[in-house]
């Protein structure tokens, strides 16, 4: 154990000195010194085989042989830079996207809730026909409430919007009401002070409120004596009582900042007809979803006959409330995981094939070795050895490459998709993506371990003594490399063809008639505290001042006021029918909206007849309307709607509305959304305190908003002023652009580094053969071959790849455009146009990348090919 361990030399050395000393004593019997050293070193035996034994005798064999490997594989990749650095970014490419996008994948689809127990936390709300999801009434909330079995807790909440009063003047804030045990559901406890005391939500309850993490911190600097502090919103006092933990997110209250209890309902909301409320329920031990959604179906039935109305149908709905968060974002991240898979996909290709042309172009070398003793083992091992120390490389920076995608990714998320599901902000490489990452890169280190090694395992000794390196590669490329590449082609065209297909969407939906005209059109919102503007008479005052300031401003033509802006949501809903028609409860929703006297004129919306609206329309006389040519189409398709009553059951003044004009169809609801029919009531005979503003200017839209804004706090400070944009952008801003333009861009990148990918592997099959086929086009053109017929011979076989990817990849899109149906928009998933043209920039990008191997052939010197030889 003590002494000392003797050097290779040392014993290199002694085995010498032995030998001496042997064929001394021989040349002492009379030998001569040839022979004497002949005679000792075979009596000895193999010298190099018993220096391997004494090297190996302290060592770990295959540790031993993984460091030799390991340190010729890094020398090889130095000795090639352009074939390491090649595959290591495009390595780093296909793990990065992957991984990137499994991340938010995970974030929106698997990571569970912030919530205690989130598996039992489940969405409970009203059914209609053909409306699953249908918000409940306050009313029959508290029924559901008190006679449900199922839920431990079942609580509402609603949005709700808040002028908070400060120094400068009152500023809007988004808010929720929500029912008293709403936290207690969700399982979360404030940071800070206490939750609501069972009570606080009763009518006529205190007003209290929660803040939010966010709002805390940014409104108030996050000054722990807030607590028990009393906030001015609309106008009255409201007592600070906790502070939500900065992880709490509600994707279904967006960016919410303030939360009180519902201890006060307006008219509407007392009635069983006034549908605002979002109800959250938890699951009691042992009950199943099937079971709980039995329950309240039965509870709903009953109500119908308690409280029996016409067209009062409604059903329960009881669903996973996970399934309400992502239930929009999942197509979306589905379809770019599958895009970076594919991309993935094509990355492995790549270097998969760049393994095997450098693997075949060494089989010289390899037979070599095997002829001077090396195992087919051992010479597997040195390639395995270096397969996965490539991928060990394209797997660190994959790492890198997701993370600074991540961030990337963080930042194009729209603001729509981020405020419904507000965890994708975080994403970051946790668990579940360290997880998932590892996987992928153990993966690409198989594959890349074992394409060479399946390789050279049935390669035998002498076909690499007895062939040239070129020939033999050659002909392995023509067979395998070459199909690669068609599946590099076929991917790239599924990818090319999906990226095509949701830019073309994109396109139609930003181009989709209107029925009014955006250009030069400021909005803003203005909300007006109630308890300032308390009677019509100062409403209507107000509404005259606004007008009258801001049609005397420079480059203002029209000013017109409404209590939705278009392309906004389907949403203020009214059930209306036509006396004297008989009404039996059907579903005639359609959207209301209350818009001023010059409203329609200033959208530029064309009248079809009758007539709008006009400054005496106002609480003094009969209630009139104007409907979109939706609405006429569908309930007066063979009669005049003018003179025709619209009458409503929720308590709106007056009840019955006469009306006097058609409109062509305003786009009041999303781009991809049909167009649906649409009610306008005066803004003078319904009085909203909050409310647009649609300014028609001469000059860009954007330089009067600012003094858009300092007018309307110059009239009263108390008004809320908010949400300040040009119309065009506020059109472009909206979800289902963001989702279409948020898809179309990621996908296209994919398709985009997939054609780069797939060209460069065309390029690299044809310039390879072509370099192994020197020789012959020499010898063809020295027999009289004119350059035209070697651009042909290139061009056929870069042309035969083509065609088949294109083929592959056009059969495989008609299935995976069909996945995607849902996110397109004027599209069919099968569209020639899209194909046809996906299909020719391929062709022409192939043309491209074989040109220059076809052109590099055609110069071919005849004498220098043959010389060469």
């Amino acid at each position: 154990m003590f002494r000392d361990k003797r050097s290779d030399e040392d014993f290199a050395e002694e085995i010498k000195a032995h030998l001496a000393i042997e064929a001394d004593e021989l040349k002492s019997e009379g030998l001569s010194d040839d022979e004497a050293r002949r005679t000792a070193r075979v009596e000895f035996g193999n010298v190099r085989a018993t220096q391997e034994r004494f090297y190996l005798r302290n060592r770990v064999v295959w540790f031993d042989n993984l460091v030799r490997d390991t340190r010729f594989a890094i020398r090889q990749f130095v000795k090639n830079p352009g074939f390491s650095v090649i595959a290591t970014l495009v390595l780093a490419l296909g793990i990065g996207a992957c991984v990137a996008i499994f991340a938010f994948v995970d974030a929106a689809m698997l990571e569970p809730l912030p919530y205690a127990n989130p598996n039992r936390l489940m969405s409970v709300n009203e059914s209609e026909v053909g409306k699953p999801l249908w918000p409940l009434t306050y009313p029959d909330f508290r029924d559901w409430q008190r006679m449900n079995q199922s839920f431990s807790s079942l609580d509402v909440h609603t949005g709700a919007g808040f002028l908070l009063r400060t120094g400068s003047g009152a500023v809007p804030v988004q808010g929720q009401r929500v029912s008293g045990g709403f936290f207690q559901t969700l399982g979360v406890r404030p940071i800070l002070g206490r939750n609501f005391n069972p009570g606080e939500d009763r009518l006529g309850g205190p007003n209290v409120v929660i803040l939010s993490y966010g709002g805390w911190l940014h409104r108030f600097g996050a000054r722990r004596d807030l607590i028990g502090q009393t906030l001015d919103l609309d106008n009255q006092a409201y007592t600070v009582i906790g502070v939500l933990p900065p992880s709490f997110t509600f994707a279904l209250a967006g960016n919410a900042e303030f939360w009180v209890p519902i201890n006060s309902l307006s008219t509407h909301e007392r009635t069983r007809n006034f549908y605002n409320f979002l109800g959250v329920g938890r699951l009691r031990d042992g009950v199943s979803l099937p079971t709980a959604l039995a329950e309240m179906k039965a509870i709903a039935a009953q109500m119908r006959q308690q409280y029996p109305a016409p067209g009062r149908d409604e059903s329960a709905s009881v669903v996973p409330l996970s399934e309400i968060v992502v239930g929009q974002v999942r197509p979306i991240f589905l379809m770019l995981f599958g895009g970076a898979g594919l991309l993935l996909a094509i990355a492995c290709i790549n270097v998969s094939s760049l393994l095997l042309v450098r693997s075949e172009s060494r089989r010289r070398e390899i037979a070599v070795r095997g002829a001077l003793g090396a195992t087919p083992s051992r010479l597997v091992q040195q390639f395995v050895t270096e397969g996965l120390l490539l991928a060990l490389l394209g797997s660190m920076a994959g790492i890198t490459v997701a993370a600074v995608l991540m961030r990337l990714l963080g930042g194009l998320v729209p603001k729509d998709i981020a405020d419904n599901v507000p965890f994708l902000e975080g994403v970051e490489l946790n668990a579940h993506a360290g997880t998932f990452a590892a996987v992928i890169c153990l993966l690409v280190a198989l594959l890349l371990a074992a394409t060479p090694a399946l390789r050279l395992s049935s390669q035998k000794v002498r076909d690499g003594l007895g062939d040239s390196d070129r020939g033999v590669a050659s002909r392995l490329w023509r067979r395998l490399g070459a199909n690669l590449v068609v599946v590099e082609l076929a991917v790239a065209v599924v990818l090319l063809a999906g990226a095509g297909l949701l830019g073309k969407s994109l396109y139609r939906l930003l181009h989709v008639p209107l029925g009014f005209d955006p250009s030069h059109l400021a909005t803003v919102r203005v909300a007006a505290p109630g308890t300032m503007f308390k009677t019509d008479d100062q409403v209507d005052n107000l509404y005259q001042e606004i007008e009258r300031r801001v049609s005397s401003l420079a480059g203002v033509e029209s000013v017109g006021m409404s209590s939705r802006l278009p392309v906004e949501c389907d949403c203020n809903t009214d059930r209306i029918h036509f006396p004297p028609r008989p009404y039996h409860g059907e579903h005639n929703d359609v959207d209301e909206r209350h818009v001023s006297a010059a409203y329609l004129s200033t959208l530029k919306a064309p009248l079809l007849r009758g007539r709008l609206f006009s400054g005496a329309d106002d609480a003094s006389t009969p209630g009139v309307a104007v409907i979109n040519q939706e609405l006429a189409r569908r309930f007066f398709p063979s009669e005049n709607p003018l003179g025709q009553i619209i009458a409503n059951d929720e308590g709106g003044r007056p009840s019955e509305w006469e009306i006097v004009g058609v409109v062509d169809d305003v786009r009041e609801g999303p781009l991809d959304a049909p167009i649906s029919p649409v009610e306008y009531f005066p803004l003078n005979q319904t009085r909203d305190h909050s409310f647009n503003l649609v300014v028609r200017t001469s000059q860009d839209p954007a330089t009067l908003l600012p003094v858009l804004v300092s007018t309307l706090h110059q009239i009263d400070l108390n008004l809320g002023v908010s949400d300040e944009s040009a119309m065009g952008d506020e059109i472009s801003s909206t979800q289902a652009a963001l989702l279409h333009r948020f898809s179309a861009c990621l996908v296209g990148g994919f398709a985009g580094v997939a054609l780069l990918l797939g060209v460069v592997g065309l390029y690299g099959v044809i310039a390879y053969s072509v370099s192994q086929r020197t020789r012959e086009i020499g010898i063809r053109m020295a027999l009289g071959a004119q350059r035209s017929s070697v651009y042909s011979l290139v061009m056929r076989q870069a042309g035969w790849l083509t065609v088949a990817g294109l083929a592959i990849g056009l059969v495989c899109s008609a299935g995976t455009s069909l996945l995607i149906r849902k996110l397109l928009f004027g599209v069919q998933a099968w569209d020639a146009m899209t194909l046809g043209s996906v299909a020719l920039l391929l062709a022409l990008a192939s043309l491209a990348a074989s040109f220059v191997p076809a052109r590099r052939a055609a110069s071919v010197n005849p004498t220098d090919a043959l010389r060469a030889e």
